[in-house]
């Protein structure tokens, strides 16, 4: 069965939702749209691109992504389709597709091309057929124009030395648990037979744990978590909050020769 996932800043209070699956099913009834979630932040393309980075993998290859956040986006800027990392991606062209992958996309369309239609509802009647369309076995090509590139906008990277790793808080998530870029691989490389230490607000820590319950309640820890990225939390309590942290934040892991 054809996938369609869903992810947009629509919330759930108004009609947007509905009406974008209602046009998908009006004209390819058999798919299947899987929501990811339409809480995102409103316009917060980073917001997006971390949970969209974070679970598109995990569907099958061929699986569309419609993506509605900040979807009017900057003047000029297109709405397009593109194939990447083996999945199909629909959006506007406003720099959160360069965020979810380092590889370049295999190809891409501007799908408002061919008969051009002017709307203040382009999720529902430009994205939501060039999804069912893609979904139903249409080729990418066949959507409209080929586009030289894609627009890109820089995450945060990890600066990394035998000494350090110097990282930054990307996401604070609905439990106030704060994850960072720094990755698991980086990490096991860098502290191989060394001792450690994780610092973050006024907070210095000398052990990352297996388990968040591996703590008392109301103490912090950190862990890597299922995408291999960095967090830090407190048990039964919101990080966030208690050690002022946020995105952007700094944390830093010293190793000692």
């Amino acid at each position: 069965m054809a996938i369609i996932t869903f992810l947009s800043d629509f919330g759930e209070s108004d009609h947007y939702v509905s009406a974008v699956k209602a046009k998908i099913l009006s004209i390819n009834s058999g798919i299947n749209i899987v929501d990811i979630s339409h809480q995102i932040t409103s316009c917060d393309i980073a917001h997006a691109a971390y949970v969209l980075k974070a679970v598109f993998r995990d569907f099958p290859k061929g699986t569309v992504h419609l993506v509605a956040v900040n979807t009017i986006g900057q003047a000029g800027d297109k709405y397009l389709a593109i194939e990447l990392d083996g999945h199909f991606f629909i959006g506007t062209d406003n720099g959160l597709f360069g965020l979810i992958s380092e590889s370049e996309p295999r190809f891409q369309v501007d799908i408002n091309s061919i008969a051009s239609i002017q709307t203040t509802f382009p999720e529902k009647q430009v994205f939501a057929p060039a999804a069912a369309k893609l979904a139903s076995g249409k080729s990418l090509q066949d959507l409209g124009r080929p586009l030289p590139q894609i627009k890109r906008m820089l995450g945060r990277h990890l600066k990394a030395n035998k000494k350090q790793i110097a990282g930054n808080i990307i996401r604070v998530d609905h439990y106030g648990n704060l994850i960072t870029n720094i990755d698991k691989r980086t990490f096991d490389i860098l502290s191989k037979d060394k001792r450690y230490s994780v610092h973050f607000s006024r907070e210095s820590v000398s052990r990352i744990n297996e388990s968040m319950n591996l703590v008392e309640a109301g103490d912090v820890f950190t862990i890597f978590n299922d995408q291999g990225y960095l967090e830090i939390g407190i048990n039964q309590g919101i990080a966030s909050e208690l050690l002022g942290l946020g995105y952007d934040s700094p944390v830093i892991i010293n190793f000692e020769e």
